[in-house]
């Protein structure tokens, strides 16, 4: 929930009355009540580093915004008929110790949930086209769990001093979020909504089963940033602010499992990881083609 009852989202209704409607966001996720389509794709990412611009607060979340007048940053496959250019992710928290994503699993919440937001640059001109379209937009969801430190998540968290006000932005560039993502990317989807004013129904939802592991330290530092600006009198700290589950009203939720070929390189640390799509085609699940060396591992997902 928003941290100021007065003006959350158990009020939203009254100024947008979208609130209430058959396709809202989050849902709680039951595993054993989903569907599962054999037919599905999977979900291929192309980031490029040079497209990330600046890290701002927005009085909701910290945001960081991705130049998105090419396609050199997508999403594609799974439930997407076409690339979806990233424009930006967030973050949602709670207070210390507490839960704070958005979306849950059989009732239970993550410590955080990111969202990162993309849109139908084929179908509309604008992102704010889009966002009020059917299929506007798609969002990838990552839950966040804590345990030891997220290395990449430094790069954000290090640069929050900068942003600690609403309204405030700073330069941020050269990063790429797939190093944000978990090694296996199989997920639910379904139609649903922003999670935020204006609730606009618009968003294909693709949330990843496995989250990623970050610290109680890192989280804490998100929690330095506040709802308010510099030149208010009231400082409030930015916390709790997520949207609990809305009803799920008879839509469909899918779950995607997928085939996980693991590629082990010699003289490389970790592995890598590479999806059979319907075609027998491997495709690595970060958007890369894997390169024929190494040995393979296959395991169902």
């Amino acid at each position: 929930m928003l941290a100021n009852v007065g003006t959350g989202p158990s009020v939203w209704h009254k100024n947008y009355p979208v609130a209430q409607g058959d396709r809202q966001s989050p849902i709680d996720i039951v595993p054993n009540q989903t569907s599962h389509d054999p037919s599905l794709g999977p979900v291929v990412l192309n980031y490029d580093h040079c497209t990330s611009i600046k890290i701002a607060n927005s009085g909701h979340s910290v945001v960081v915004d991705f130049e998105d007048s090419d396609d050199r940053s997508v999403i594609r496959g799974g439930p997407l008929d076409n690339p979806y250019r990233l424009k930006q992710f967030h973050f949602h928290w709670g207070v210390k110790g507490c839960h704070g994503s958005e979306h849950t699993v059989a009732g239970n919440s993550y410590a955080s949930e990111l969202h990162l937001v993309h849109w139908n640059a084929v179908k509309y001109t604008t992102f704010g086209e889009a966002a009020t379209a059917d299929d506007g937009l798609a969002v990838l969801g990552i839950f966040l769990q804590t345990g030891d430190d997220h290395r990449w998540l430094n790069m954000i968290t290090d640069a929050l001093y900068t942003v600690k006000f609403k309204g405030s932005a700073a330069d941020f560039k050269g990063f790429n979020p797939k190093c944000l993502l978990p090694s296996s990317l199989h997920y639910w989807t379904y139609l649903g909504s922003l999670t935020t004013p204006p609730l606009h129904e618009s968003v294909i939802w693709i949330v990843v089963k496995d989250p990623i592991t970050v610290s109680e330290k890192q989280l804490g530092k998100l929690r330095t940033l506040l709802f308010t600006g510099e030149e208010e009198d009231q400082r409030t700290r930015m916390e709790n602010n997520f949207r609990p589950p809305q009803l799920l009203k008879g839509r469909r939720l899918i779950s995607r499992r997928v085939d996980i070929t693991w590629q082990v390189y010699e003289g490389a640390p970790g592995r890598r990881a590479a999806v059979r799509d319907g075609k027998g085609h491997s495709v690595d699940l970060r958007g890369q083609e894997p390169s024929d060396d190494g040995k393979e591992i296959t395991q169902k997902i």
